[in-house]
């Protein structure tokens, strides 16, 4: 905001460069749990390495990259509306004016506005991975109503070796969403109007910008900022602790591999996308209000936020499981308990270590931002030393909170390694 000032592309900025972080992870994290025998098997036939990456991992991991990716596009849905208490714009920004002059019904009208975005992104999320998980090599489902009209005039003349795939209805609504989510992404540009020349003009100011943050500096309130760090810690180990306690049943019950009944896995599949869709920040303020200032509200934010989150993860790690394994048990006779315990979780062990570490990793940084609302934690700290333009002091907030990122990463990769 410093250097671009106050608009849409101080936000698009900022949650674009966290964006690539959290997906890389996610995605580095997906690759490290694929088996390596395709690979293996490419790479002994002579492929080179690129060769080897394209043959091995887009086809098998691609629900999971689109998974991610529409994940991540909740989560910034989400973001954005804490984002406009610091002037960003947006739903938020008008969230935090009414908030400000106490109209609360105005405020939770807007949030039940996002709410409803939530939930629609999550049904059109849930039906692309159905979709994608569904396919078995040629046809959605065993054929369409388009399949089967297509196929007619797709048929090759006797002795003709077709070098190019049919254009099949799988085919077509896979081009079709292409060019679908093209077109979105054109217009959500179009329609935010980002001022170019305020992006260039900005350039030259960074340099300046960033010496201002230089050298850190405690501002001589070291132990209160060690005490604070030590408490949003112990914030976040805690959200994530009931967090998961919370979320591996509800997560259980909401995969529809696991839980065959659609009743049953549909209920808990709304009370995830509910749950999720209730900004952190709201929770906050509203556990403030109840609570009072301090650790408390932050940690109960946090955990139904973390319930949300987790539960979602566990539930699509689940459905991602290979279900040949699983038939094969329940055609030698096993129950499915038996299944569940021997194939099932076996399988999605390391991504619930994986899942079950980022959420401590998000929690650490969520812990961080509500202390702008009053939750507790080094994120108070952080908002007064900006406040006051003590950019050193944001520094060495930002250096701490760094260090104890990198160590929950360092523990997330011993863990799964170990898993595995």
């Amino acid at each position: 905001m410093r250097i671009f000032g106050l608009g849409a592309t101080a936000g698009i900025l900022a949650m674009g460069i966290h964006s690539i972080g959290m997906v890389a992870k996610l995605y580095g994290d997906a690759i490290e749990e694929l088996d390596d025998g395709p690979r293996q098997a490419v790479e002994s036939a002579g492929a080179s390495s690129r060769q080897q990456i394209w043959a091995a991992i887009p086809q098998k991991l691609l629900p999971q990259i689109i998974a991610t990716a529409l994940h991540r596009f909740d989560i910034n849905l989400r973001t954005s509306v804490l984002l406009g208490y610091v002037g960003i714009g947006g739903i938020g920004l008008a969230i935090s004016e009414s908030l400000r002059v106490l109209d609360y019904q105005r405020g939770m009208a807007l949030a039940l506005i996002v709410l409803a975005l939530c939930i629609v992104l999550e049904m059109i999320s849930g039906s692309i991975r159905k979709s994608l998980m569904s396919r078995s090599g040629g046809g959605i489902s065993g054929g369409t109503w388009v399949d089967r009209m297509l196929a007619h005039g797709q048929k090759p003349a006797e002795g003709d070796l077709r070098l190019s795939p049919p254009w099949t209805g799988e085919r077509i609504t896979r081009f079709a969403s292409a060019l679908l989510i093209l077109v979105l992404l054109v217009g959500s540009l179009r329609i935010v109007d980002i001022n170019w020349g305020d992006v260039v003009a900005g350039v030259p100011d960074i340099p300046s910008t960033l010496a201002l943050f230089f050298p850190p500096s405690a501002g001589g309130a070291g132990e209160a900022l060690v005490e604070a760090l030590i408490l949003t810690i112990q914030i976040a180990l805690a959200a994530t602790l009931i967090g998961a306690v919370l979320a591996l049943p509800i997560g259980v019950l909401a995969a529809r591999n696991v839980v065959r009944n659609p009743y049953i896995h549909s209920f808990f599949r709304g009370v995830i996308v509910v749950v999720r869709g209730i900004p952190e920040l709201i929770l906050a303020i509203i556990f403030v209000v109840i609570s009072g200032l301090g650790g408390v509200a932050g940690t109960l934010a946090l955990s139904v936020g973390a319930v949300g989150l987790l539960s979602k993860l566990v539930a699509d790690s689940l459905e991602e499981t290979d279900t040949d394994v699983q038939d094969a048990q329940r055609a030698a006779g096993a129950s499915d308990v038996q299944v569940f315990f021997s194939a099932t979780l076996r399988q999605a062990a390391p991504a619930f270590i994986a899942h079950t570490m980022y959420l401590l990793d998000t929690n650490i940084r969520s812990a961080t931002l509500l202390g702008v609302v009053g939750a507790g934690g080094v994120g108070f700290l952080l908002l007064n030393a900006s406040r006051v333009n003590q950019f050193d002091v944001v520094t060495m907030i930002l250096i701490l909170m760094v260090g104890v990122v990198l160590l929950v990463e360092l523990l997330s990769m011993w863990l799964r390694h170990t898993v595995r």
